[in-house]
């Protein structure tokens, strides 16, 4: 179980990896997986799931920035069964809230998203117009290859058999042998399976409001997994 107890102050959190993270600082991260793979666990939260703080979840990411190590931060690559509190707001889906409980995938790295680079600031700025936003958010959000699909946050409190199957052309979220969401965004390879939970919370939309910070953990919360295994091939 990862678990964090009560804290008041600072950054914390419980993690389970499976890359290989050297000591030296600003030292690369090893990253080894790349589809077709699918990981599957059983999972449910300690706590009620309208009182988790930060963010948790499990899935396989890029590793792109450490708040408890120093590292230039890089352009995120990530597909996961992610959790953000409500003091949260990482606005990427155009159709999905900042918050809560998601499939979310994201491929910042692509050569689409990439060229559009030089055009980040002015873009954020014009968005700041509803009407500018509704028009330009879409193709951007495209260009990134980010896709998320809400769930109901109160599947953390029952015991459920998670599954992604990330496959070269697409993506396939499951709940119960159910698929609840599938994408064409697939991430390209290689990544790090990560399952954590942390006190972190973020805010970053498409109209370039970005900040972040740590909360206040007032009882103890944790992320129960259960049966973790990873097979590669197709589905």
């Amino acid at each position: 179980m990862l678990k964090l107890p009560p804290v008041q102050s600072g950054y914390h959190n419980a993690q389970l990896w499976n890359y290989v993270q050297l000591s030296a600082p600003r030292s690369p991260i090893q990253l080894k997986n790349r589809p077709p793979l699918r990981l599957s666990l059983t999972s449910f939260c300690i706590g009620e799931p309208e009182n988790l703080v930060g963010t948790a979840g499990f899935g396989f990411w890029n590793h792109p920035f450490s708040p408890d190590r120093y590292r230039f931060p890089r352009l995120p690559r990530a597909l996961w069964f992610f959790f953000a509190s409500k003091r949260s707001n990482m606005a990427l889906d155009y159709a999905v809230p900042g918050s809560g409980w998601k499939c979310a995938v994201i491929d910042a790295i692509n050569p689409r998203a990439l060229a559009l680079m030089p055009l980040a600031l002015p873009a954020a700025l014009a968005m700041r117009s509803k009407k500018l936003y509704a028009k330009l958010y879409p193709p951007i959000q495209r260009a990134l290859k980010i896709d998320e699909h809400p769930l109901d946050l109160g599947l953390l409190r029952e015991r459920h058999l998670y599954q992604i199957d990330w496959l070269p052309e697409r993506v396939i979220f499951s709940i119960n042998n159910h698929p609840v969401f599938e994408t064409p965004f697939s991430p390209t390879g290689p990544l790090g399976l990560v399952i954590w939970m942390d006190t972190r919370y973020a805010i970053i939309t498409p109209q370039g409001h970005v900040g972040a910070g740590v909360e206040k953990v007032t009882h103890e919360q944790g992320l129960v997994i259960e049966n973790l295994a990873l097979h590669a091939g197709d589905e």
